[in-house]
């Protein structure tokens, strides 16, 4: 065997073996990309699955409310419906200001407040917001190195070859309405029922 074919031979066996270096890698960080999205996605559905609970003890209290409480109903559902990370991101800020309104409504009700099972129910929807906001910047950071490493050469070269496409982050819609408090306006003493 010459050397020129010898040569040749090794070449290739290294440009091999960096393209499965470079496609090994990006799989593991899709993976943990997908993992961390399943996380969320676990997390979303308790609180999902706590809300109609809460719903139920606000209107033993507050029945009259209807309209915040539909609200709330109609909200859940749509982020519900939300599959993708930006359809997540454009539904939760709604959802959340309903919860933000149902609150508000709670402080107009001193027995609801001092309810231990409103106070149980509340206590799980703070750990589990806490857990939304924790999982949501995991993956954020998973998604950013992913798409990091779909980006710049030479991983690139191997991501368009092989179909690795950037993942969409899980950012809210309009962050800053999340954090402007929420305005609701409630009937002064002589207008709320007895």
């Amino acid at each position: 065997m010459s050397m020129d074919v010898m040569a040749g031979a090794a070449g290739v066996a290294v440009f091999l073996g960096a393209v499965a270096v470079y496609f090994n890698r990006l799989v593991r960080r899709r993976y943990v990309v997908r993992s961390a999205w399943s996380d969320i996605a676990v997390h979303l559905k308790k609180r999902y699955d706590l809300v109609p609970n809460l719903v139920e003890t606000v209107k033993g209290y507050a029945a009259h409310e209807n309209e915040v409480l539909t609200r709330v109903a109609e909200r859940r559902a749509a982020a519900m419906r939300a599959r993708t990370p930006g359809d997540k991101g454009r539904a939760e800020p709604a959802f959340a200001g309903t919860l933000q309104a149902l609150f508000a409504v709670a402080e107009a009700y001193p027995a609801l407040k001092a309810d231990t099972q409103f106070q149980d129910l509340m206590t799980q929807l703070r750990t589990l917001e806490d857990n939304i906001e924790y999982a949501r910047r995991y993956y954020n950071a998973a998604v950013r190195d992913y798409n990091i490493a779909v980006s710049v050469f030479p991983s690139n070269v191997v991501a368009a070859a092989f179909a690795f496409l950037p993942e969409e982050f899980f950012e809210l819609d309009d962050p800053d309405a999340e954090r402007a408090p929420v305005r609701v306006s409630f009937p002064g003493p002589a207008e709320r029922p007895a």
